[in-house]
């Protein structure tokens, strides 16, 4: 007697039909259990999660409402938000980015913010605004009139800021089984055209610059082969066409940002 007809002969159709069923529905609720994770996945991939970083006045709630492709009436207007902002990008092949505008002040708000996109829910990459100097000042609390502070003094604040963002990037970036990605972006450009190219080197490894030697320390500590450094020149807005920087220029450089992104993104 075959081992087939043996086990025939113990299970009585109603168990082999019962058995049969059981497989089946292991299998089905095998199945919807790993479903969720692998929408995830997708999803992940097709709409990346990106943190905007920067102190206050850079403009990264502009630059965000310009790659969400958000119109000016919706925009912030007001220096310095004290909550994460959120915006998404959608583009017509079901790929985008979903950004988190982490706040610039050194509240609680932005300490939670920080922890949130680089411990408790990992974003895929980051997008650290700079302004070579021309953030704009925020008023001290309690105090009426326009803040003033010299270029210099905004350079400081804007190199201790990114400590602090850095050890953060560097902390995520040693628990990740892939690599990160780190955007440089440069923005008010159209404050400084003429002198692009040099701003760009200041931000850029390698420069020996105050700022190029913090990356350098930030590479150094999470691995080279981990985290992926670009620096790019971005203009939130532009002037006329006899402006240095006209606002067709100021887009292309958007435009340009948001090309990166999704090479970096691997959608394209």
């Amino acid at each position: 007697m075959s081992r087939a007809t043996r086990i025939r002969t113990i299970l009585p159709a109603s168990g082999r039909n019962a058995a049969l069923g059981a497989t089946i529905a292991g299998t089905v609720l095998t199945g919807l259990a790993a479903a969720p994770e692998r929408i995830g996945r997708l999803f992940r991939h097709r709409y990346p999660t990106v943190a905007v970083t920067g102190m206050t006045g850079v403009g990264k709630s502009q630059l965000a409402d310009r790659l969400s492709r958000r119109t000016a009436s919706n925009a912030v207007t007001e220096v310095g938000s004290a909550v994460m902002e959120r915006r998404t990008r959608r583009s017509a092949r079901l790929h985008g980015f979903r950004f988190l505008v982490v706040p610039g002040d050194n509240a609680a708000t932005r300490l939670g913010a920080l922890d949130e996109v680089f411990h408790d829910e990992p974003v895929d990459g980051v997008i650290h605004v700079v302004a070579n100097g021309h953030a704009t000042p925020r008023r001290t609390a309690g105090t009426t009139g326009a803040a003033t502070a010299t270029r210099e003094e905004l350079l400081a604040a804007e190199l201790e800021d990114w400590s602090i963002t850095a050890h953060r990037i560097a902390s995520m970036a040693v628990r990740r089984d892939r690599p990160v990605w780190l955007v440089i972006a440069v923005t008010k450009a159209d404050l400084y055209a003429d002198d692009v190219d040099e701003a760009l080197a200041y931000y850029s490894p390698g420069s020996g610059s105050p700022f190029g030697d913090k990356l350098d320390e930030l590479r150094a500590l999470a691995g080279g082969a981990r985290l992926s450094v670009d620096v790019l020149p971005v203009s939130s807005q532009g002037g006329d066409r006899k402006s240095d920087l006209p606002a067709k220029q100021a887009s292309a450089m958007v435009d340009a940002l948001a090309t990166r992104l999704a090479q970096l993104s691997g959608h394209v």
